[in-house]
């Protein structure tokens, strides 16, 4: 956890050589290369845009294991008159769910998401993204960091060094997972950029506020006597650090014990969803995934910067054995996306709270096994809704067997990119010089899809 209070610090030279680093001072280009005295006392503080942005937060909705595109947001009738004869990697198999036109729009979307079809006015459908590997792993780390080696640093963390957050008394970019997924805590990694910046995960398997944290009250200890027990243990950290160049771990853990601090007071009843009406908890359902949709939007609400959902741990749409698993997942997932939305609409923040809604790929138009769908990474569907988006239509295309993106093909340095752009940022000027280059999430690609925003 990792916020600084640092009104009760002391003002080595040390500190302000960390604070400077953490605020951007040493590596952003064009977003904080002069840093205003606020920043360079809290890397944190709300840090300007390139240029007026779009949305405020976002909220990534992360369906691990990757969905099928054929199955939800992409119908492919060619299907069924190919069924059973030879295709990439198995016979082609047709879709078992039906599709049906919905809203004004009229886009079709599979019976498996029947709420969110009533929601397909304002979101865009992603048609044509594809990624570079189909292995987990791989996948995983591309679409949340634009690498598929480990360990870089990932979006929510390049959106926080580069945006600050407005919310002091709260991470700037929470992970909701109940458990981990395959590769863990490296999916909301700072990486190289400093520690104050890397993603705080919470487990969300309960709706119990003092349990979902852990340790977040001290019973034996007054708060007083526990502000002073911290002021001589930053003290002594930070006569520690001056005697040494750079220590990034050190440094992130004076940062992080001040956030524990502030915690105390505002985390509790930030993930308190006991607190909402019963309309509003009945709208979003029950469940995990359902409980994590409601923390994310108390969250945004906050001003959290970003958050990520993540469906649940492992790879639960994995449907290697049977795409009818799909089922099970798209009905626990498909009333709180749309209570979400509907619920950011009704507060006024629909449209300052990007949503991002995907896995790290798609799967097979072609059948494993009998009933199954393996790993496929040059054709899938995600989409995107809120922040600025045009809602309502589809971008791109898949041929007419889902097997490749042909039209408006849109990589994961792509959609980084827009993302980056709806939130103010233009992608190829946020950098961090590390190990004698400046890196960027979106390395040295990335186009915005200036089409699908609003």
């Amino acid at each position: 956890m990792n916020h600084p209070d640092l009104n009760s610090l002391s003002t080595s030279v040390s500190r302000r050589t960390m604070l400077a680093r953490a605020a951007g001072g040493f590596g952003m280009v064009g977003l904080a290369g002069v840093c205003s005295a606020e920043q360079a006392q809290n890397p944190l503080a709300p840090k300007a845009s390139h240029f007026p942005a779009r949305a405020k937060h976002v909220i990534f909705l992360f369906m691990n294991g990757g969905p099928s595109h054929v199955d939800t947001f992409d119908p492919k009738p060619e299907l069924k008159t190919q069924a059973g004869k030879p295709g990439p990697g198995g016979n082609f198999m047709p879709s078992p769910f039906a599709f049906k036109r919905m809203g004004e729009s009229g886009i079709e979307v599979s019976e498996l998401y029947p709420h969110v079809g009533n929601c397909i006015d304002d979101i865009c459908v992603l048609r044509s993204m594809y990624t570079s590997t189909p292995n987990h792993e791989p996948g995983l780390f591309m679409m949340n960091s634009g690498n598929q080696q480990p360990v870089r640093p990932s979006l929510g963390s390049w959106l926080t060094y580069g945006l600050g957050t407005e919310n002091q008394n709260l991470p700037g970019f929470v992970v909701l997972c109940p458990g981990k997924p395959v590769v863990g805590p490296a999916l909301w990694s700072n990486s190289f950029l400093p520690g104050i910046f890397q993603g705080t995960h919470v487990n969300n398997s309960g709706i119990d506020p003092a349990k979902v944290i852990g340790h977040l009250k001290n019973q034996g200890v007054s708060p007083g006597s526990q502000r002073r027990l911290l002021d001589l243990m930053q003290q002594m950290n930070h006569k520690h650090l001056e005697k040494r160049e750079q220590d990034s771990q050190l440094e992130a853990r004076i940062l992080s014990l001040e956030i524990a601090w502030r915690m105390q007071a505002d985390a509790q009843e930030a993930f308190d969803i006991g607190r909402e009406t019963e309309t509003t908890r009945k709208a979003y359902g029950s469940g995990e995934f359902a409980d994590g949709c409601l923390i994310a939007r108390r969250l945004v609400e906050r001003g959290v910067r970003m958050v990520q959902v993540f469906y649940g741990s492992g790879q639960p749409w994995d449907a290697h054995g049977d795409i009818m698993d799909h089922r099970r997942d798209a009905l626990k997932s498909d009333q709180p996306i749309a209570a979400l939305i509907q619920d950011l609409k009704s507060r006024g923040l629909f449209e300052e709270t990007l949503i991002v809604w995907g896995g790290e790929f798609g799967r097979t138009p072609t059948a494993q096994g009998d009933k199954g769908r393996n790993h496929h990474a040059t054709g899938f569907s995600m989409w995107l809704a809120g922040g600025g988006i045009r809602g309502g239509m589809t971008y791109g295309a898949t041929d007419d067997l889902g097997i490749k993106a042909i039209d408006k093909r849109m990589s994961v340095h792509d959609l980084h990119a827009t993302i980056l752009h709806l939130m103010g940022i233009n992608h190829e000027q946020l950098t961090y010089r590390y190990s004698g280059r400046d890196f960027r999430l979106t390395d040295i690609y990335g186009n915005v899809a200036h089409e699908i925003i609003a």
